[in-house]
């Protein structure tokens, strides 16, 4: 298979089509190997527009997804980042290569092992990746300017909003199947937030996501 190749027919053919525009993030999705972080029986749809299982009942995000979120995040060469559900650990490699630094937590021990071995193998120095249960955040390292809640939420949970700098950016898929608002919030001052509703979507939930009392937004 001719891998950059079929890198470049994905940017052109997926993701610059539904309006990912910004070059930048389309020479990110060129740069950042995606083969490298999928599982090795699927490297065959690295770049197919399709979910792609990684084990734990989670998924890696179809391309475009990626492409439109970190476009609507603009994530900064000075940004710090916190990555809720690191899955294979190719998102954190992305906004690994924008940011000064990424946290990323992962409930699941197996996929723990599994995004550090590829960020590790892929020479990515400057993210950590954690065990543990993201719904709430990490506060110790807070503030950040960019939080992305990687899997499904009912709501967007009080305390990662009260984690983000003025300034700062969260990415979330709020909602329930069979429609889900992908989600943009922007701290504008101390408890003041703008909401906008990116594209509709659905995404796997994230684990404990039905927690209603820890989720007021």
């Amino acid at each position: 298979m001719n891998f950059e190749k079929a890198r470049f027919n994905m940017v052109e053919q997926q993701i610059r089509p539904w309006e990912v525009l910004d070059q930048g993030v389309l020479d990110l999705l060129m740069t950042v190997k995606r083969e490298e972080f999928v599982p090795a029986e699927a490297r065959a749809l690295a770049f197919a527009d399709v979910e792609i299982p990684i084990g734990c009942g989670q998924v890696m995000l179809k391309p475009v997804i990626e492409g439109k979120v970190l476009q609507a995040l603009q994530p900064a060469k000075s940004d710090s980042a916190l990555e809720i559900g690191s899955g294979s650990g190719f998102f954190a490699a992305l906004l690994a290569a924008r940011c000064e630094w990424v946290r990323t937590m992962e409930i699941e021990p197996e996929l723990v092992r599994l995004a550090s071995a590829n960020l590790a193998r892929n020479g990515v120095e400057n993210v950590i990746v954690a065990q543990g249960d993201g719904i709430d955040g990490w506060p110790e390292r807070a503030p950040y300017d960019v939080i992305v809640v990687s899997g499904g939420v009912q709501y967007v949970p009080q305390a990662l909003l009260e984690q983000l700098k003025v300034g700062g950016r969260l990415f979330a898929f709020v909602g329930e199947a069979p429609v889900m608002k992908a989600r943009l919030i922007t701290c504008e001052g101390e408890g003041r937030f703008r909401t906008e509703d990116i594209f509709e979507t659905v995404v796997p939930m994230l684990q404990n996501a039905s927690r209603r009392d820890s989720f007021s937004f």
